[in-house]
Parts: C-alpha cells; structure tokens; sequence
C-alpha cells in the first residue's frame, strides 16, 4: 500500500455573498486545517499552502489600440473563450519558489499559468501579448490579485488568508481551491464554493434583464424618453 497522504479541510467565512446598492467590497477570509495521517505533524514542517479564489469563465474580447495619422484606433483583437472574470491568489510564499512551470500550469497556479483558450490560432508571441494586455486591465480593475506571502500557517496545521472580493466583482458561482505544496509537488487539494449574487433592487433588474430581454430593452428605451421629455420641459419652465 502507498504512504498515506495529508488531507486539507479548507473553509470559507462567507458562503454567500449579496451584492446590493451599496455594496463596497467584502473581505474574505480562508481558513482550515492540514490533517496528518496518524496525526501526526512532520518534525519538517515545511509544508505551503496556497490559496486561489475564480470566478466565472467568461467569453472576453482583448482589443489592442493604435495610434494612426495622431487618432487612436482599435487594431488587432483577440477573443478568449474561457478566461476566470475573477482570480485572486494567496500563498505562504512566492508561487515560483514552490511549484515549476509545468506544475504551475497543470493547476493554474498563478496569473502566468491562466489556461485561457483563445478563439484563433495566433501566433505565440502575439498571443503572450495579448494574455499580458488582458492581465494588466484586469490587476487595474482590481479582478486578478495575487498575494505572495498572505497565508499564514500556525505550528504546521492551521492556516488562514484574507482576500478582498471589490466592489466590480461579476456574479455567480466561485470557487476557493486550496492547495498543500512540499518539496515542489501538490500533496492535497480542496475545494469550497461561494455564491456572489445581486439582491433588492439591483437582482429584481438582473432577472428581468436577463428573462425578459425584450420587455426590459423596450422599457429602458421608454424611461430614457420619458426622462428626456421631462427634463426638457422643466427647462422650458424655468
């Protein structure tokens, strides 16, 4: 029989969380425990743990611009057919100090590592381009964080990270997989998952957005009209 291996039991601080009008952003702490097999903690406690939080895939058009005749204008664009809406990593060290490349990739252990499978066949290089392009709005949008050294880990077996969900967080269902690192391998890996969702007013547009795209277009036309006419009317009173 193969030597036992550890087993994390990883949890959340909130499973649920409810985005309303005045909805600014929310901490998110992880935390859990590394069980040993017999109970038993190494003498060599050099075990790490890394933490990543993902949103929803999503469909993304990257656009790149360029300056023609003193106008800027779109030029070439690249679409990705899966790439997270949200990425967030914690870990107890830097993520290139514990996994190589090809670990880092298998796992899509850090922003580097992102599986995001592009529509066409570009070229490497231009692809590269482009992935750096669509990292560097998303790190500025606040969407994609990594956070090397956020996790802590207390006498070999209890762990915990803070990440902060901002307040342009998409909806949906997320996941918070939580990895055990030694000597550059993945001994273990758990997963929680986490509901974003709209509530109030905001959830009551979602739905009719979405379920009655029609309805909901026609609406938005008219109250834009109406708007107009009244304020234009105002004026004339005035």
């Amino acid at each position: 029989m193969g030597q036992a291996k550890p087993v994390l039991v990883p949890d959340v601080s909130q499973r649920n969380i409810e985005i309303a009008y005045s909805f600014t952003g929310a901490e998110l702490l992880l935390f859990g425990a590394i069980l040993y097999p017999g109970g038993r903690v190494p003498e060599e406690r050099d075990a790490d743990i890394v933490v990543v939080v993902k949103g929803p895939s999503q469909s993304i058009l990257v656009r790149e611009k360029q300056q023609i005749a003193g106008i800027w204008v779109n030029a070439a664009r690249v679409r990705y057919l899966s790439a997270p809406s949200y990425y967030a990593l914690a870990s107890s060290k830097p993520i290139d100090a514990l996994l190589d490349e090809r670990s880092r990739a298998i796992y899509e252990i850090g922003l580097d590592s992102l599986q995001l499978s592009p529509a066409s066949g570009d070229a490497p290089d231009e692809n590269a381009r482009f992935v750096r392009g669509l990292v560097d709005l998303k790190r500025r949008s606040r969407l994609y964080v990594e956070a090397p050294g956020a996790v802590e880990i207390t006498d070999g077996v209890l762990y915990r990270a803070r990440l902060t969900i901002p307040a342009r967080v998409p909806v949906g269902r997320f996941t918070a997989e939580t990895f055990l690192i030694r000597k550059g391998r993945v001994l273990a890996a758990a997963v929680r998952e986490i509901d974003i969702r709209k509530s109030g007013f905001e959830r009551f547009v979602a739905r009719a957005a979405d379920r009655h795209s029609i309805s909901y277009g026609l609406a938005a036309v008219a109250l834009s009209v109406l708007f107009g006419w009244a304020a234009g009317w105002i004026a004339r009173r005035l």
